[in-house]
């Protein structure tokens, strides 16, 4: 399992699409909470994998640590990559964000066919020198509360202004977001 999980480490560090899609079985699952985004099957992770690289064209992965039980894998390590592009409606830097990455990865037919990939949006915005605010609004739009706290007085009683942990998305960015085993058919 854990060889699969660095080919493809190796596989994205090089940017090369086809040589990741090789490793991805049929129903593969690609999340990527931090974003919110999702895709299922080889054309959705195709097109999520070149809309990544177009942003971050410098990605690399180095797995430091794995963990698994014979079903599962996790991996954590350190992503590199600098954002670019107007994906996130932001400016950015210029400067390549480093940063700690956990992978929890599912198998079916000796290909992987599950990939949660998590990291600290916040990190890489400071880094890359934008708004995390600004790129959340991108991402998840009025789900996001950039203005702040409001004053509880102006609210009816027992209403909350939802910030973006109230959002309608399946898996909002946090720090305290729940890790739940990938499903899949077994062997």
């Amino acid at each position: 399992m854990f060889e699969l999980a660095q080919e493809l480490a190796v596989a994205k560090s090089r940017q090369d699409v086809p040589a990741a899609m090789k490793l991805f079985h049929r129903d593969m699952v690609l999340e990527a909470p931090a974003f919110g985004t999702t895709a299922r099957g080889p054309d959705e992770n195709e097109k999520a994998l070149n809309a990544f690289f177009a942003s971050f064209p410098d990605y690399s992965v180095e797995l430091q640590g794995h963990a698994d039980n014979g079903d599962a894998l996790v991996c954590w390590g350190t992503a590199r990559m600098t954002m670019t592009g107007d994906r996130f409606r932001v400016v950015p830097n210029g400067r390549r964000a480093e940063l700690p990455v956990f992978i929890q990865f599912a198998f079916k037919d000796s290909l992987i066919a599950g990939e949660r990939f998590f990291f600290d949006l916040s990190a890489l915005c400071v880094q890359a020198g934008v708004s995390a605010d600004a790129v959340r609004r991108t991402l998840f739009g009025d789900a996001v509360d950039p203005v702040g706290p409001v004053d509880p007085v102006t609210l009816p009683q027992g209403h909350h202004r939802p910030g973006f942990l109230a959002a309608r998305h399946p898996h909002p960015p946090s720090s305290t977001s729940r890790i739940e085993p990938i499903k899949g058919d077994e062997k």
